[in-house]
C-alpha cells in the first residue's frame, strides 16, 4: 500500500472538516476524491501534505506514520502536491519556477527513464517549452496551471496530489 489514510479528523477552529477520512491509495493507481464545495477533498489533501494538522487519525505512507511531520519532510518522503492556488512564482521564468521543484533524490538514478526532467515536462506541456524564457506571470491561467504540475513533477514523487 503506497497511502493509508485511517479515520483522519481535521478541524479548522471548531469547525470539524474531516470526519473519519479513510482511504487507501495502491501504487500505479489514480483516485479520485469526490464531492461538492466544502466537503473536505481540499483539507483531506493538505492534511495528508502536512498543511492541516489532523487532530485524529493516521497517515501511512510507504508504511510510514507522516501524520505529525512537517511538510517539507513529507515533500522529502515522496509526496508532491499541486494546490488549487498554482502559487507559481510570477517573476521568475518558467524554466526557473521548474527547476525549484528538482529534488536531490531525482540524481540518484539520472539512467533511470522515469526521471522527470525539464525535457519531460516540456514533451507533455509542449506550450511550456515554448513559453520557457516567459515569466510566471505572463501565463495564461491554464499555462500556469501547467507550470505548477510540471514543478511538482520535477521532484520525482511517489505519490502527486492534485
Amino acid at each position: 500500500m503506497l497511502l493509508e489514510a485511517d479515520k483522519l479528523n481535521t478541524f479548522y477552529g471548531a469547525s470539524h472538516v474531516l470526519r473519519d477520512v479513510t482511504f487507501n491509495v495502491d501504487e500505479g493507481e489514480l483516485v479520485a476524491l469526490l464531492g461538492r464545495n466544502g466537503m473536505g477533498k481540499s483539507t483531506a489533501l493538505k492534511t495528508i501534505m502536512g498543511l492541516v494538522s489532523p487532530r485524529s487519525g493516521s497517515i501511512l505512507f510507504k508504511g510510514k506514520n507522516i501524520a505529525s511531520l512537517p511538510p517539507y519532510k513529507i515533500a522529502r518522503e515522496g509526496i508532491s502536491y499541486v494546490p488549487e492556488e498554482r502559487r507559481i512564482f510570477p517573476e521568475l521564468s518558467v524554466f526557473d519556477n521548474l527547476m525549484l521543484g528538482v529534488n536531490d533524490k531525482r540524481f540518484e538514478d539520472p539512467e533511470n527513464p522515469n526521471v522527470w526532467t525539464v525535457e519531460r515536462i516540456y514533451s507533455h506541456f509542449p506550450m511550456l517549452e515554448k513559453r520557457h524564457a516567459s515569466q510566471g506571470r505572463h501565463l495564461s491561467g491554464g499555462e500556469q496551471q501547467m507550470l505548477s504540475i510540471g514543478r511538482s513533477l520535477m521532484g520525482n514523487p511517489h505519490l502527486l496530489l492534485v
